[in-house]
């Protein structure tokens, strides 16, 4: 964290105190830790991020947090309901700040994950949930690729 605990984030108004009612409002403690990571996650507004860019991020700020931390931290905050994980397949996850209602495209060049525009996609005619279950959410992921040449 840069400056006092006054200073506000760099774009969307997030203070040092914002982000740490918003931690114990999930029943997170604001620890040191969790704290550099949420300013790094929260203060330019809805991203998508990997723990391992996450990671760089961190180390550039000057936050020595390992890997591990950085791990355990996102799934800390997805848990709480302050982050939602999109696996884009079984070895690649993203965390999203926006915990909306929303799907996604992921443009496989760049391993990015963006917002598809709202309402562009109905899901209709879902199955009933197996008895003691219900559907917790539908998760649309769209996959891009640069047209070939011709």
């Amino acid at each position: 964290m840069h400056g006092s605990e006054q200073d506000k984030g760099e774009s969307t108004g997030t203070t040092h105190l914002d982000l740490a009612a918003m931690l114990r409002g999930a029943d997170l403690r604001p620890t040191r830790q969790r704290m550099a990571l949420a300013d790094l996650l929260f203060r330019h507004g809805d991203r998508h991020v990997s723990a391992e860019a996450l990671h760089e991020e961190a180390r550039a700020a000057g936050a020595g947090v390992s890997l591990a931390t950085i791990y355990n931290t996102l799934h800390q905050f997805t848990d709480a309901g302050l982050l939602r994980a999109i696996a884009v397949d079984t070895t690649k996850t993203y965390f999203d700040t926006n915990t909306g209602d929303h799907h996604h495209f992921y443009i496989e060049s760049s391993n990015e994950v963006v917002d598809m525009p709202e309402d562009c996609i109905r899901v209709d005619n879902l199955p009933s949930a197996p008895e003691g279950f219900e559907i917790s959410r539908v998760d649309v992921i769209v996959r891009l690729r640069v047209k070939p040449s011709v």
